[in-house]
């Protein structure tokens, strides 16, 4: 009976399909679907009663539903009770709370940010202090992923903080009051080089106000001196709203333009995207920075800046994400975030670099992603498939592997603390570089800070592989002799990297000094990708003829 229910459904869609003028060549897709929904109910039932040892039946369900949604792409996903305020804060960019973000250094909670102008910025939180207790809870790195859930809550309800402070001996404890706590999608918006009438965009999130931010802080700046120049910083910006992006688009091209295009399973899915009004500042020249971790809508901006020739994209490849996600409610306040299509620059490429149906027995591979060649509005080349590639690639060197070491043990980070405590009725302007290295040197050796190589790391496998084997002495003698040797390139390592390593400690401080703006502007300073774009803002000839704009 219930066979021929199926069937009889599936007709009627075919009938109502053909109808339209369309062919099904899998008519029986709907009795497929479900014939196995049953199998899957009957297998959940049958291990969930008869398995050998008890089986918590929520988590089991969950299991099989990650596993089949792991044959997907990464982006498919399923959003549990927990993480539903991961959604709100996605989309609308707000969320309860104090206003800190934390993480752990030297296995502790520490808070890492203190936002301006909310509960735990005004009571005097500070950066680097470690969070010992919530309430009544004492906090452990384990449990990590609650404390955020812990702070988080209902605007105007309290929380208490117990925090440890570097200079303090005893306990701090804060009872701070949770607001609505509003994320900006602009870390930065000013004229920078300082007197320029260059203007440098931060953008760092594609949350619902975005487009309003970048309006007002252009809008500000505007009144203030003209603006001849622009530098919007996508880098690391992993994207957000699709129609976030098409709005921020609008500020910069002209009205009518296509932004971008969406097409999903149905060949009548496709969405077109146009810039809807006059551009706030649609002639003032442009660069657009983006490196490896600008994603989704930081795509979208800079591929419809390319494909229309309003702007320079400069820096290093994107990440090449061009798929669209839509986030579904289902029951029991929890979500599906599915992709539903790829997404179109303007030109017609589609940019996203893996081919999650390569590997998948489940996916199709008709609409496979290829690497084609598209045109411009000025007929440059561009191509599909990889994420955007920029119009003058400027790579910047890499992290040093003492650097990388120093970074992840978070030995800059706590120096800087210790730093700030001892000096903060100082004046930032007046560190002086060669003191506050000799200082750093002095922190690690009283710290106890061991370098650890990867030489170093491959030389301690070696001696653990030998250990308690027949090796003769002088093999021995040899091998800590090569470890001596190679601990000694510390010095000449921290010497080849003085700049970078100062760069990183003046950053720290500037956070702590200055505030977030002063530890942007101090990294600027020497950001290869940013002056290589004010210089090229300055070069008209050379600005043009990138765009092949003659």
């Amino acid at each position: 009976m219930k066979r021929r229910r199926i069937i009889f459904f599936s007709s009627i869609v075919i009938v109502a399909v053909l109808g339209l003028g369309f062919v099904v060549s899998n008519s029986d897709i709907y009795f497929e679907i479900s014939k196995n929904l049953e199998l899957f109910g009957k297998v959940y039932k049958e291990i969930s009663f008869n398995y050998v040892d008890d089986i918590d039946p929520q988590e089991f369900m969950r299991a099989g539903i990650k596993g089949m949604l792991s044959k997907l792409d990464p982006y498919t996903v399923f959003i549990d009770e927990k993480n539903q305020e991961d959604i709100d804060l996605l989309t609308n960019g707000k969320y309860g709370g104090v206003g800190i973000s934390i993480g752990v250094r030297n296995d502790k909670i520490t808070i890492m940010d203190v936002l301006d102008g909310y509960s735990a910025q005004k009571q005097g939180v500070r950066i680097g202090d470690v969070i010992t207790g919530i309430g009544d809870k004492v906090v452990e790195p384990e449990i990590i992923d609650e404390i955020s859930s812990l702070v988080k809550g209902e605007p105007g309800t309290s929380v208490q903080l117990k925090v440890v402070r570097l200079n303090e001996d005893d306990t701090l404890t804060f009872n701070l009051i949770r607001e609505e706590v509003i994320i900006k999608n602009v870390s930065f918006a000013d004229f920078y080089p300082e007197n320029s009438n260059n203007v440098y965009i931060k953008l760092s999130n594609f949350s619902r106000s975005a487009g309003d931010e970048v309006y007002s802080s252009l809008r500000e700046l505007k009144s203030k001196k003209e603006i001849q120049s622009i530098v919007l910083d996508l880098r690391g910006n992993p994207g957000g709203l699709l129609d976030v992006a098409v709005d921020i688009c609008d500020k910069f091209l002209k009205k009518d333009l296509l932004i971008v295009s969406t097409r999903g399973k149905d060949v009548n899915s496709e969405k077109k995207y146009f810039s809807v009004e006059e551009p706030f500042v649609g002639k003032e020249k442009l660069v657009v920075l983006i490196n490896g971790s600008s994603a989704s809508a930081s795509e979208i901006v800079a591929g419809a800046i390319q494909d229309h020739d309003r702007g320079v994209i400069l820096g290093t490849q994107s990440f090449g994400k061009g798929l669209v996600q839509t986030i579904t409610p289902l029951s029991f306040n929890t979500s599906l975030k599915i992709t539903t299509a790829k997404y179109y620059t303007p030109s017609g490429r589609c940019i996203q670099k893996v081919n999650y149906a390569k590997n998948s027995d489940v996916i199709s591979e008709k609409d496979s992603v290829v690497k084609e060649t598209f045109s411009t509005d000025n007929k440059r080349v561009v191509y599909s498939a990889g994420g955007i590639s920029p119009d003058t690639i400027i790579n910047i060197e890499s992290e040093s592997e003492l650097l990388k070491d120093l970074l992840a043990k978070g030995t800059i980070f706590n120096f800087a603390d210790e730093y700030f405590y001892k000096n903060e009725k100082s004046s930032f302007d007046k560190i002086n570089d060669d003191k506050l290295l000799t200082e750093f040197k002095s922190y690690l050796k009283r710290s106890e800070y061991k370098y650890e190589s990867d030489i170093n790391k491959k030389l301690d496998e070696i001696a653990l592989k030998i250990k308690g084997k027949p090796i003769s002495a002088e093999v021995n003698k040899s091998l800590e002799k090569l470890k001596l040797d190679i601990t000694e390139l510390f010095e000449s390592d921290f010497k080849e990297n003085r700049d970078k390593i100062i760069l990183e400690l003046k950053i720290e401080l500037a956070s702590r000094f200055l505030g977030s703006n002063g530890a942007i502007k101090e990294s600027l300073k020497k950001d290869k990708q940013f002056n290589s774009a004010v210089s090229l803002l300055k070069n008209d000839s050379v600005y043009l003829s990138l765009l092949n704009n003659k």
